[in-house]
């Protein structure tokens, strides 16, 4: 299993995955599930999965040769908006289902993949759209501004609490750590390293593509302060007078 969120704020993008992919409790292996579009000047994307990894991998690939919509073949650096881009990744869901489902099935498998592409496009707002595996979509909205797949009811709290449109990028960095540690916390399934995306609103680039690993000091300071915290605030909280 895997975790992956995005946030959608006025600021711009924050893209968070973890990399742990596990077949059972004695084989876990690491995987990026963060994958990374950029022409500078024109546009950022980023795109993150979540399922069977060899159906993901195999939309991830044929993304990149290209896949047929509207009379063209296409990639991602070719589309001219981000609707058309989810889009994209939908028709490459399908397509991939179309080859493979068949053969999943009769092995008892499910066609089992969601994916979050966020990024902006010249001309266009940061947008952030959830991929589903029959290849349809939804978007974040200001009532909604974060989106989850995978392992996504452990780090669901904290942003319902917390996030809003306002939030700032930096703001948002610290509330995807603590979503995601929160995850790490109660779940094997997801676990280090994690690979973080920021695309700053109009900055067309990449701002941050960043690996963190158990060393960072930076995620270290996030998990062990955020812990002491809610010891804090526990320990404030008052006591029921009724037992």
């Amino acid at each position: 299993m895997t975790y992956c969120v995005g946030l959608s704020v006025e600021e711009g993008l924050v893209l968070l995955s973890d990399t742990r992919t596990n077949a059972g409790l004695d084989n876990i292996s690491t995987f990026s599930k963060m994958h990374a579009v950029e022409v500078p000047g024109e546009r950022a994307l980023a795109l993150m999965t979540a399922g069977n990894l060899a159906v993901t991998q195999t939309v991830w690939n044929l993304l990149q040769q290209g896949v047929w919509m509207e009379g063209a073949q296409l990639r991602l650096t070719d589309v001219h908006d981000m609707f058309a881009a989810a889009q994209l990744v939908g028709a490459a869901v399908r397509e991939v289902n179309r080859r493979d489902g068949a053969a999943l099935a009769q092995q008892g498998l499910a066609f089992d993949c969601s994916f979050l592409l966020g990024g902006q496009i010249a001309g266009g707002a940061p947008r952030l759209f959830l991929i589903y595996s029959a290849g349809n979509f939804i978007e974040a909205t200001e009532d909604t501004p974060f989106l989850q797949i995978g392992e996504h009811k452990y780090g669901k709290p904290i942003l319902d609490r917390v996030l809003t449109p306002r939030t700032s990028l930096v703001e948002g960095v610290a509330l995807t750590l603590i979503s995601m540690d929160s995850t790490i916390r109660s779940n094997l399934s997801v676990g280090l390293p994690l690979d973080l995306t920021v695309i700053r609103r109009d900055g067309l680039r990449l701002a941050v593509r960043r690996r963190i690993t158990e060393e960072d000091g930076y995620y270290r300071s996030i998990r062990d302060g955020w812990s002491e915290a809610l010891r804090e605030a526990y320990m404030r909280l008052p006591r029921p007078d009724f037992v």
